[in-house]
């Protein structure tokens, strides 16, 4: 009788071992399918996939705009450099900064851009039109900086003081030079060439910010003013589009001096 006893004792004893063994293989396991890295030599792992964790999934504007004005397409900050006091401006780009000085823009001349076929020969990096803010700063060609300057003087401050009885304190741009192609035709598009400006909203003195997007139904002075600004704005740039064109264009203003033939212009 003991000595079965003892039998029976010995089996239960293997058996649990046993489960032990398979309990512990079957965790090893799991944790090795969750983790790309190697479990026992402890290297640090990262998601399997297009993406990785690190890598945020953008929205919105960036999405709107894959090739960020502050950034190369090999993903590396691009670092504004000033041109150099040797460089020999045409005399077109010197005529055209005298314009800027007397629309009052606070500017900086850049060195050359050239990417691919991007590019601005004689860039200039515009920080404010008088009192007016633009923030980012925006990388622009001469010519598009003082079309723009000239706009925002002559009309937009113009027709917020009759709107809203205020001044523009900033401009908020999403997007100016930018290398990179118009979504599905192929086509290089005019930020990538710096005669393009992307304006998000206008903020006032006194302390309204004009959301660009679509106003609602009865925000009537708000529509009024964004009808004003397409409207005058035609009558300086060759290209003006923005909420109500495209999906793609539902929350800013497009402005761009693109050279047309037969004078046409695109104002939608």
């Amino acid at each position: 009788m003991a000595g079965k006893f003892r039998a029976v004792f010995f089996a239960t004893a293997r058996q649990t071992k046993y489960a032990a063994m398979l309990t512990a293989g079957l965790a090893l396991a799991a944790l090795s399918a969750c983790n790309t890295g190697n479990v026992l030599s402890l290297q640090p792992a990262v998601d399997v996939g297009a993406q990785t964790a690190a890598v945020p999934q953008y929205a919105g504007m960036q999405k709107l705009v894959p090739s960020n004005p502050y950034m190369t397409q090999a993903a590396y900050p691009r670092m504004d450099e000033p041109m150099s006091p040797v460089e020999q401006m045409p005399a077109s780009e010197t005529d055209c900064r005298q314009q800027l000085k007397r629309l009052d823009v606070a500017y900086t001349d850049l060195a050359p851009i050239h990417e691919g076929q991007c590019g601005i020969d004689y860039p200039v990096k515009v920080s404010a039109i008088g009192n007016i803010q633009m923030k980012p700063a925006a990388t622009l060609t001469c010519d598009m900086a003082a079309t723009f300057a000239g706009w925002t003087k002559n009309e937009l401050v113009p027709s917020a003081r009759w709107r809203y009885f205020s001044g523009v304190k900033t401009i908020h741009q999403g997007s100016s030079y930018s290398c990179r192609r118009i979504a599905g035709e192929g086509v290089l598009s005019e930020h990538g060439k710096g005669n393009a400006l992307d304006v998000m909203s206008i903020e006032l003195n006194n302390g309204d910010d004009i959301d660009v997007r679509k106003p609602g139904l009865f925000a009537f002075r708000t529509r009024g003013f964004l009808n004003n600004v397409r409207a005058d704005g035609c009558q300086y740039f060759t290209t003006v589009l923005g909420p109500g064109y495209n999906y793609d264009h539902r929350n800013h203003f497009h402005f761009d001096i693109k050279n047309r033939k037969n004078g046409y212009r695109a104002c939608r």
